[in-house]
């Protein structure tokens, strides 16, 4: 019987070790995830604050008119709404924390 019990012992300690390093595995896997789900949070910021002067400009660049294209104030419009709408997004996601 005390051959039995120690092996019993040993058994469940060896078993406890395994369900030990399962925890750390699962731990690092999910501290892993969320630094990833952070990087790409920053990422999709920063190309969506890209997109939208590329978007304008991409728009511009084509052989049609912009608003104002006769006139000298039409340049300087486009290129504030260019500004304005960048900077409008760089902040609404400095303020959630995701750059």
């Amino acid at each position: 019987m005390d051959v039995y019990d120690h092996v019993l012992r040993a058994t469940e300690w060896t078993e406890s070790l395994r369900d030990l390093v399962t925890t750390i595995l699962e731990t690092n896997l999910t501290i892993q995830g969320n630094r990833m789900n952070l990087v790409m949070k920053k990422v999709t910021s920063w190309a969506a604050i890209i997109a939208v002067p590329t978007a304008i400009t991409g728009f511009y660049g084509q052989n049609v008119p912009y608003p104002g294209f006769a006139a000298h104030w039409g340049f300087w419009f486009s290129t504030a709404l260019i500004v304005v709408l960048s900077t409008g997004l760089y902040w609404a996601f400095r303020r959630n924390d995701w750059i």
